[in-house]
């Protein structure tokens, strides 16, 4: 009688658990909360020393350093503080697969479909996973973010940055494009909270990482 030899099972994928939230996604989004809440008060604060509009000043209460030029510094200091973190956030977001992983992709009919479903209430909301409204939104901001750090700069320093301010079509139009898309940005965040308050546990979940889930890693055994 012959002996077969044994076939050893295939083990089967090992599974990492990881938060929903990772702690660089926690800490980057809590320090960007408090670096905007300072950018845009500082903000105001500059802006209403040359309103653009002159029906809209925000008032005193609502801006940060008092006056002009502690507007301005105000507005300065944050900016280094913003613009680190946004830098470690692209960063780790670009080789943790987090942008390729919750981001991407959405397709037209996916962002329409969401949309529907979000109107008629039908759109299900699981933690650490984006929809494509989701999707579209945080792709969104954050060439909101990139607009904004580019009409910064033609506005902070426009002789320096000339080619910028040009490519603006001039120093004024600057200022309406930052103001819009700081606009964009405060309507995201609007948007944003709305969220959370529909959907408490996503407030959880960014102040503790929320329950581990598995993801598997796929390894030759």
């Amino acid at each position: 009688m012959s002996h077969q030899p044994s076939v050893k099972p295939l083990s089967p994928a090992r599974r990492k658990p990881r938060k929903i939230h990772p702690w660089p996604v926690r800490l980057c989004h809590w320090i960007n909360l408090l670096a905007m809440i300072g950018m845009v008060m500082s903000g105001w604060g500059i802006y209403n020393a040359d309103p653009l509009f002159e029906f809209l000043t925000f008032p005193q209460i609502t801006t940060l350093g008092g006056w002009l030029g502690g507007n301005i510094a105000w507005h300065l200091a944050v900016m280094w503080l913003l613009a680190a973190n946004a830098l470690i956030y692209l960063l780790w977001g670009a080789l943790s697969g987090h942008f390729k992983r919750d981001f991407f992709p959405f397709t037209p009919a996916s962002i329409w479909r969401d949309i529907v479903k979000a109107i008629t209430f039908k759109l299900p909301h699981k933690l650490g996973e984006y929809n494509a409204v989701q999707k579209v939104m945080y792709v969104g901001v954050l060439l909101l973010g990139a607009l904004l750090v580019l009409s910064g700069l033609s506005i902070w320093k426009p002789v320096q940055f000339s080619a910028l301010v040009w490519l603006f079509g001039g120093f004024d139009i600057a200022r309406y494009v930052h103001f819009f898309a700081m606009s964009g940005v405060m309507l995201f965040v609007v948007i944003h909270v709305l969220m959370v308050l529909l959907v408490p546990k996503t407030f959880v979940a960014m102040v503790t990482g929320g329950k581990k889930t598995a993801l598997k890693e796929h390894a030759d055994e």
